[in-house]
């Protein structure tokens, strides 16, 4: 601490730094984690589509076309969802941190099932596959950075 005069006491008084908050707190690992897959998976959706994919998913004899606000809603979605809860859970047990990381995660992963058994072309399967992984490796790496954050301080 460095001590400054105040004039006119004679006396020295001690100059305190200036209180800081966290500068990862949580709000802002949800926010960063959604709009991170979100903008991954944005760039999927436009190499697939330069790439030829039709993004186009029938079902049930309807097509189906995949939208950028249907790639942004479903990466925000789930992703804020999960990550709240977690974020939350935390906050009473932090252990729920690292039992998030792998049951989000691995429920991603799990959800590659649906693309993969999808009525589409290649190009849309694989690029659906890609979005559904990058959303398990966004669940981990986020609730990981904000573990580390945590036991930092």
């Amino acid at each position: 601490m460095s001590s400054s005069t105040v004039p006119g006491s004679g006396s020295s008084v001690q100059a305190s730094a200036p209180v800081r908050g966290s500068g990862f707190g949580w709000w802002k690992v949800l926010v960063t984690g959604a709009v991170g897959a979100a903008v991954v998976n944005l760039i999927v959706f436009a190499v697939a589509g330069l790439a030829g994919a039709s993004l186009v998913v029938v079902d049930g004899g309807a097509e189906h076309p995949i939208t950028v606000g249907g790639v942004i809603g479903s990466s925000v979605v789930p992703l804020a969802v999960g990550l709240g809860a977690a974020l939350l859970s935390a906050l009473w047990k932090p252990v729920f941190l690292r039992i998030a990381q792998y049951v989000g995660s691995g429920l991603a992963l799990l959800s590659v099932a649906g693309p993969l058994s999808a009525d589409a072309d290649g190009g849309t399967v694989a690029a659906l596959s890609l979005m559904h992984i990058t959303l398990g490796v966004a669940v981990f790496t986020t609730l990981e950075l904000h573990r580390r954050h945590r036991r930092q301080r």
